[in-house]
């Protein structure tokens, strides 16, 4: 898709909310469903859609994404001409006053100008879901509209929306405001679609006036002379902007139905491939109800819980309900249960560590018990 440029911004709010587990790596870079991070579901999608040209604006603690989407390789995104396109901040700059986006659309402007496509897409990475960007960029060149968002309509909202920004629509559809209302379950997803040279305007609008934030001083602020218009999306959507509702949602998968609607046949979901022998299961190990990914060694109990690659589960000990990221231990005769535990994790033998499902207890990377 040649007319359109995919961009991923990671702020400072998808970077700072999951306490121990974006301690060294941003929001975009979590482990997420065994075997992914993050920022695989957004960029698949992308994929998915045929958009060839995407840039990333990470923010800060990139080391892990860069580190994880590397060339772009693993999304068919090392290419000579677009392909994907990392662009730090600008760390020098001591005349820098803008934050969020604000900041990598005015250091990066040159990068956006010289590109070929007419229209952006622009988007976060915290709601995870598998949407057709292709039905959304025809649909938004069908409406005519200045910018199309997308949004959700909450059946059952959750916790993890409360504090998330919800779209005012009038009768036709469109968007009439924006507010952080609980009361409220039009849930703004984070993603819109725009005229290039449209974008650059509002961003240069917002920085001489010394604003600070995209969508609500650029779009929001001027709905008396934009039309925004609205791409409802009613299939599966997670939102982590906690612990806990990256642990809800992660554990969600479990079940047949949500895993099912999340990774259905229709779309790719496509990451940075491990090269694991087959999970090895001893003559007394037991496993249900789990997802557990290659290159583990199971010797003793796991139920109802998420194992990365590479975790090693050793005889005597049991984990049910929980998360287990890579290469950790579990080590003999400990039991443990509603745990996140990140990369390289030790449970030291004969340990008994419980977490509830409203607040797991959080094992920080590396960290021994």
């Amino acid at each position: 898709m040649r007319k359109l440029t995919g961009i991923i911004h990671l702020d400072d709010k998808e970077t700072n909310v999951l306490n121990e587990l974006t301690s060294y790596r941003c929001g975009a870079a979590v482990p997420f469903g065994a075997r992914y991070r993050v920022i695989d579901f957004v960029l698949s999608n992308m994929v998915n859609a045929q958009i060839e040209n995407i840039v990333v604006f990470p923010r800060q603690k990139y080391r892990s994404l860069l580190d994880h989407l590397a060339t772009g390789k693993a999304w068919d995104l090392e290419r000579k001409k677009g392909g994907l396109c990392i662009l730090p901040p600008d760390w020098h700059d001591h005349t820098e006053h803008s934050d969020s986006n604000l900041q990598h659309f005015r250091h990066n402007r040159h990068v956006l100008e010289r590109d070929g496509a007419e229209y952006v897409l622009l988007t976060g990475t915290q709601h995870i879901c598998m949407i057709d960007y292709q039905d959304l960029f025809y649909e938004h060149l069908h409406s005519g509209h200045d910018v199309t968002v997308v949004y959700q309509p909450l059946t059952t909202p959750g916790s993890e929306h409360d504090n998330e920004m919800k779209l005012l629509l009038t009768d036709d559809g469109l968007v009439s405001g924006a507010a952080i209302d609980p009361a409220n379950r039009n849930l703004y997803m984070g993603m819109l679609i725009l005229k290039k040279s449209l974008l650059l305007e509002l961003v240069d609008d917002c920085l001489s006036r010394d604003k600070h934030h995209f969508f609500r001083d650029g779009i929001i602020a001027h709905l008396n002379r934009l039309t925004v218009g609205t791409y409802r999306y009613t299939d599966y959507l997670s939102v982590i902007n906690s612990v806990e509702s990256y642990y809800k949602h992660s554990m969600a998968l479990l079940e047949p139905a949500t895993y099912k609607k999340l990774f259905h046949a229709l779309q790719t979901v496509y990451t940075k491939v491990k090269d694991e022998p087959p999970t090895r299961f001893g003559t007394r190990a037991k496993a249900s109800g789990s997802l557990i990914a290659n290159g583990c060694i199971i010797e003793g109990t796991v139920e109802n819980s998420i194992l990365f690659c590479g975790v090693h589960i050793k005889p005597h000990a049991s984990v049910r309900d929980s998360i287990i990221m890579q290469r950790s231990t579990i080590h003999e005769g400990s039991h443990v249960s509603r745990i996140i535990a990140d990369k390289d994790a030790h449970i030291t033998p004969k340990r008994i560590i419980r977490g509830t499902s409203q607040r797991p207890y959080l094992i920080a990377k590396r960290k021994v018990m």
